[in-house]
């Protein structure tokens, strides 16, 4: 393979001339990012795409201009907004990490500091550290991780790969223009060297690529055999008066903290629900809603009533059907309530 700074040489001069315009991204020779815009935009991407992304990122943007704007933020507003976007533990820690930035004045100009940051992990600070500061930081995400993986031919199975990938990705990232090197890795990964039929023939990196050579790029990286998810089984209940539907809010903390939702039967990643309404009442099956979390898979039966106890509901508020879009509702809830409001 070529030494690590002509390898850097040709993904950079590549990213040059076909970096990808993005709504928080700077291209290169324009001023560096802000700092809230790139750590936001990082947080929002973990486990989503740029096309899922791209306007909720505009809409939080519009609402919360500046960080210091977000950590004023009602938590029930944040949540709502995020709505959609899953894996709503990263909404709690935006929250958490943006009132401490706004406590400090400004975010951390290096790496370390930024991971001492509440919920921000190694490869956020790295990315944040590169892409806003121009600090020399090795930034490691999916798209990363398949290009180095193919270009140091790394036929160990991942995750147990992943030390190896990082020392390699580590000796091919420059001193300077680390952010740049960053984002041209992850372009690269996301339009040329894809999952599927990677595009050798137009990618900068053909030449050096030990997988290219060896014939067999879309072998790698070798992934661990998937393990079968839990189905677990739950019920939620739709609980509706004077065209408004009880919505409560979830605890803070586990499975879609802090979440406007329907009241359910306590299911979770670990156990079925208990099948017990929150009020005595008649209740009809409404169907069901199939939900796939990343650890387990969720049946979910919809029960309506025709005559609930009033007087006896859980804590909540009741929310204007005509509304119910803004209520924010995490996904797995949405399709509930599509499917009750079908059903009046």
């Amino acid at each position: 393979m070529n030494e690590p700074g002509t390898i850097a040489d040709l993904l950079l001069g590549w990213y040059d001339g076909h970096a990808r315009r993005l709504p928080w991204r700077k291209l290169p020779g324009e001023p560096r990012q802000d700092p809230y815009k790139v750590w936001l935009s990082e947080v929002m991407l973990q486990q989503t795409t740029v096309a899922a992304v791209a306007p909720y990122f505009g809409r939080f943007l519009e609402a919360w201009p500046t960080v210091e704007a977000l950590a004023a933020a009602e938590d029930a507003d944040v949540m709502a907004a995020w709505a959609g976007l899953g894996y709503y533990a990263r909404a709690r820690n935006l929250l958490a990490c943006a009132r401490v930035v706004a406590e400090l004045g400004s975010f951390p100009a290096s790496e370390a500091g930024l991971r001492a940051l509440p919920g921000v992990g190694d490869y956020t600070a790295a990315a944040v550290a590169a892409i806003a500061f121009g600090e020399r930081a090795v930034v490691v995400d999916a798209n990363v991780e398949r290009v180095v993986t193919r270009l140091c031919a790394i036929d160990t199975p991942l995750p147990a790969a992943r030390p190896a990938i990082r020392e390699a990705a580590s000796a091919i990232t420059p001193q300077t223009r680390a952010g740049d090197f960053a984002q041209g890795m992850m372009d690269l990964g996301a339009t040329v060297c894809t999952v599927k039929a990677p595009r050798c023939l137009i990618c900068p990196l053909a030449a050096p690529c030990l997988a290219r050579a060896a014939g067999e790029p879309e072998r790698l990286p070798v992934k661990a055999a998937k393990k079968a998810k839990p189905l677990r089984q739950g019920r939620a209940y739709w609980i509706e008066r004077d065209d408004k539907v009880l919505l409560v809010t979830r605890a803070g903390a586990g499975m879609l903290g802090g979440m406007r939702a329907l009241p359910d039967d306590g299911w979770a990643a670990r156990a079925d629900g208990n099948g017990s309404p929150p009020a005595a009442g008649a209740w009809r099956a409404g169907g069901i809603v199939r939900h796939s979390f990343t650890h387990f898979d969720l049946e979910l039966q919809l029960m309506l009533c025709a005559g609930v106890d009033l007087g006896n509901l859980p804590a909540g508020e009741f929310w204007p059907l005509e509304d119910i879009e803004a209520a924010g509702l995490p996904t797995v809830f949405a399709k509930a309530a599509r499917l009750a409001l079908a059903n009046r």
